[in-house]
């Protein structure tokens, strides 16, 4: 039986986002938390008040992150809109602390990623409720015609993203669309989606889990080799170097080798984003 129906993947070619979807059992949604409490007892706080690189690619830190990237029925939906070889390209910690001022601007994943072609698609998983009034995901249609928009990194105070990037050209929020969560549960946004999310007013954490899927057709733009795990299929292309999960807990040595090449490449891609959106001076 197929994941998704026509008129689900219609949707996500139209509107660039789909939801809910049911993952975790709550046997494994503990199990999820409870690997999150030995991370947090091993950097000795919680992970929003770490360092940034602590955040970022936990897959190939965290063997428990690492088999939630490989969730069957997470990549069953995955295949669905990108066919059968799947990548890891990067996974992130989305965690805000309760009653916290965390937030993210409008933006949209593309920007300093560096990937062609834009056939990405992020795997959001809920550990805890995502609510409006935690904070959840709210996202805009792009009514069948998603574009690259350009994004200012502006360093807000209190911004869960990396630069705190922030779309700087106008955009219609009235029919924003509020993607709650119930725990265990996820939802799928392509590259080119434009969202935020709102501080959390909630008495709970809102504790998400970003992982951002690539066919294995897509390749990087950096002008050195990127990384990838390998989770679905086979890869024919060969764009990345491929590493495999992690079999013990906090291996950093390939965490530091996977986490140095992104933060570079991202280095890359933000100067690449301003000089294409930067109007030329030439005569």
């Amino acid at each position: 039986m197929a994941a998704l129906t026509a008129a689900q993947v219609e949707s996500y070619r139209r509107d660039g986002f789909l939801f809910p979807f049911s993952a975790l059992g709550e046997d494994e949604r503990m199990g999820c938390l409870a690997g999150l409490e030995r991370y947090e007892r091993w950097l000795g706080k919680p992970v929003p008040q770490a360092d940034l690189r602590w955040r970022t690619q936990p897959h190939a830190l965290l063997p428990w992150y690492a088999d939630l990237a490989r969730h069957p029925r997470i990549l069953d939906v995955v295949e669905a809109l990108i066919g059968p070889d799947i990548l890891v390209w990067t996974g992130t910690f989305f965690i805000k602390q309760a009653r916290s001022p965390t937030f993210a601007a409008w933006h949209q994943d593309s920007t300093y990623f560096g990937l062609e072609p834009h056939d990405q698609v992020t795997a959001w998983v809920a550990l805890t409720d995502a609510s409006a009034e935690a904070g959840c995901m709210e996202v805009l249609s792009a009514h069948g015609a998603p574009r690259q928009m350009h994004h200012a990194p502006l360093r807000l105070e209190h911004s869960i993203n990396r630069a705190g990037q922030t779309i700087m050209e106008p955009l219609d929020e009235t029919e924003a669309t509020a993607m709650q969560l119930p725990a265990g549960s996820f939802s799928l946004h392509h590259t080119l989606c434009v969202h935020r999310s709102a501080p959390n007013r909630a008495g709970h954490r809102r504790i998400g889990c970003g992982i951002n899927y690539i066919p294995a057709h897509v390749r990087p733009t950096a002008p050195f080799r990127m990384s990838a795990m390998l989770v679905r299929g086979s890869d024919r292309f060969g764009h990345f170097d491929l590493y495999d999960p992690p079999e013990t807990e906090f291996d950093t040595a390939r965490h530091g080798l996977v986490y140095d090449r992104y933060a570079e490449n991202y280095r890359v891609q933000l100067k690449r984003h301003e000089d294409q959106f930067t109007p030329s001076t030439a005569a």
